[in-house]
């Protein structure tokens, strides 16, 4: 078993293979953060399922940075990784980028207070078929193209996804990483998490995709 921290976050879902930058207000945040680095405890920014306890209502940045803000129960589905420190600023918040590296379910709260710390197991993909594979690696091309047909008004995005650097991305890491770009509500973004091979995953994309207007 591994053990993680969690920063859960409504609406957030994170993908194996991509970075995500953060910045940390939250006393038992930074706390957190610190902690990680110093212990290299991986750390999960994840979806949420329901709000335990709200935030104090009316209150300015000099009291959020001073005071915890809301408590939510996490997903059981997670995506992990090291945390790295970019920036302390002067008022003590902290700028950091975590690089997920793998999926994990909560198993065992170890530590509620001030931040969650869990018992995880590794959550892997499922073995996949030959037949699987080249209908994954046939998908794999038309979510590519699909995207780069979306995002034909953003010249910089669309090169980039026109490069060596996606077309030659294995299907697996594709079919995490393609979500660092295509962004959409935080339950459609879980349930694509907890799938468990690519197929599956670049399937839902595509219909996802193929329900966007052009214009967009």
């Amino acid at each position: 078993m591994t053990e993680i921290a969690l920063f859960p976050i409504p609406n957030c879902v994170t993908f194996p293979g991509t970075h995500y930058p953060l910045h940390v207000f939250e006393p038992r945040y930074r706390d957190m953060i610190h902690f990680c680095i110093d212990t290299q405890t991986p750390l999960a920014v994840c979806h949420v399922e329901k709000l335990l306890r709200p935030s104090k209502p009316d209150q300015d940045a000099a009291t959020a940075l001073h005071s915890n803000q809301a408590t939510y129960k996490p997903v059981t589905i997670v995506a992990a990784g090291p945390c790295q420190l970019e920036e302390t600023l002067d008022d003590g918040r902290l700028m950091i980028e975590v690089h997920i590296q793998q999926r994990y379910r909560l198993l065992e709260a170890k530590q509620s207070l001030p931040f969650m710390i869990y018992q995880c197991d590794e959550y892997p993909d499922l073995p996949m078929t030959e037949a699987d594979m080249s209908a994954g690696q046939q998908l794999q091309d038309k979510v590519l193209h699909r995207l780069i047909a979306l995002t034909a008004h953003m010249p910089e995005l669309a090169s980039e996804l026109a490069s060596p650097k996606w077309q030659q991305k294995s299907l697996e890491a594709f079919s995490f990483e393609l979500f660092s770009v295509l962004q959409m509500d935080g339950d459609a973004m879980q349930f694509i998490l907890e799938q468990r091979t690519p197929l599956d995953r670049l399937n839902t994309a595509l219909e996802i995709l193929n329900s966007i207007p052009p214009s967009l």
